[in-house]
């Protein structure tokens, strides 16, 4: 999953704010329209979306609600269009923040951290009787250790952090392995597996890893 996902058709806008968030240790993807926004979201997710208006294709009200349809993803409106009811929408529609352009960059890098550390800066989940504690590394069930390589870690944080979304078995596998692996696709559905008879009550029949066929999986607490 990328950090960043910046939605702006102005080419240069795009690569001058893609350096700043680089060099404050960001993974930033660039969509240049509505359709590659949403195409690059549902492949590769993002933490947070700094989403333009005026697209070509579909504006960035109508990304925002698709997303915003199955998805808590931290949305930054950013745009020139600086009306009243222009800010109302977009944050009716859901998005976190509307920030008006120009911005200053020292602003938007301090709100960007504000997001990250607010929203994903936490250290344990629980549900049923797991706990995970995300500092140590560690998985807990009814209070004993549960042994995981660090893959399955992984594949167990982003499933939880993500619950009740719909994730493809492309986007997790290029999340958890990375887009260049050579390990085999295969190699998910055997962890998913592995994760289900560490953390199920009936690894047959899952409550919390649950199979949307065709597509992927869907985490449920």
């Amino acid at each position: 999953m990328a950090d960043i996902l910046i939605v702006e058709d102005n080419n240069e806008i795009a690569e001058l704010l893609k350096d700043f968030l680089i060099v404050e240790k960001y993974s930033v993807l660039i969509a240049k329209s509505g359709e590659q926004a949403l195409e690059l979201y549902e492949r590769y997710g993002a933490g947070i979306v700094i989403l333009d208006i005026m697209l070509p294709g579909i504006d960035g009200f109508a990304v925002c609600k698709r997303i915003r349809e199955h998805n808590n993803t931290p949305i930054l409106i950013v745009s020139a269009k600086c009306e009243k009811e222009d800010k109302l929408n977009g944050l009716q529609l859901g998005a976190d923040d509307y920030i008006e352009k120009p911005y200053d960059i020292d602003i938007m890098l301090a709100k960007i951290r504000v997001i990250f550390n607010r929203t994903y800066n936490i250290k344990k989940i629980k549900f049923d009787n797991i706990i995970i504690d995300k500092t140590a590394h560690e998985v807990y069930r009814d209070d004993k250790k549960i042994q995981m390589t660090a893959k399955e870690f992984d594949l167990l944080i982003y499933l939880t952090e993500n619950k009740g979304r719909v994730l493809s078995k492309e986007l997790l596998f290029n999340k958890i392995w990375g887009f260049e692996s050579e390990s085999e696709a295969q190699t998910l559905t055997v962890h998913i597996k592995w994760l289900r008879e560490k953390i199920e009550d009936n690894p047959k029949s899952p409550k919390h890893i649950i199979t949307v066929w065709g597509v992927g999986y869907r985490f449920e607490e």
